[in-house]
């Protein structure tokens, strides 16, 4: 069925009973917070791979700067480390806003 134009989700989501609207609001955050959380593992993972592998912390990294000997590999690792450090930060941040409405259980 295509939402006629006139129509946005807001409305039909407004038109629903305040029951439906709490059911579908929890069921809705426990995905979301499920798929924040599985992003943020990933990601935490990423970045403790680089530490690993180089043996210092993106922070220190960032101070001392890249070694002058450090190779095509270094480089594109250093990006990728920003990407998923970045990444570590957003899913934080999500995880953090969509916690406390998860705290009311899903609702039937």
């Amino acid at each position: 069925m295509t939402p006629v134009a006139n129509e946005s989700i807001e409305n039909k989501f407004a038109s629903l009973s305040a029951e439906e609207k709490v059911s579908v609001i929890s069921h809705g955050v426990a995905l979301r917070l499920s798929e924040w959380k599985k992003r943020l593992f990933l990601a935490e993972s990423k970045v403790r791979y680089f530490e690993e592998k180089y043996l210092t912390s993106l922070a220190e990294l960032d101070t001392k700067g890249l070694p002058n000997d450090g190779n095509h590999e270094m480089h594109e690792d250093y990006i990728m480390w920003h990407h998923w450090t970045d990444a570590v930060e957003k899913a934080k941040k999500q995880v953090i806003d969509l916690d406390p409405i998860a705290a009311y259980g899903v609702q039937w």
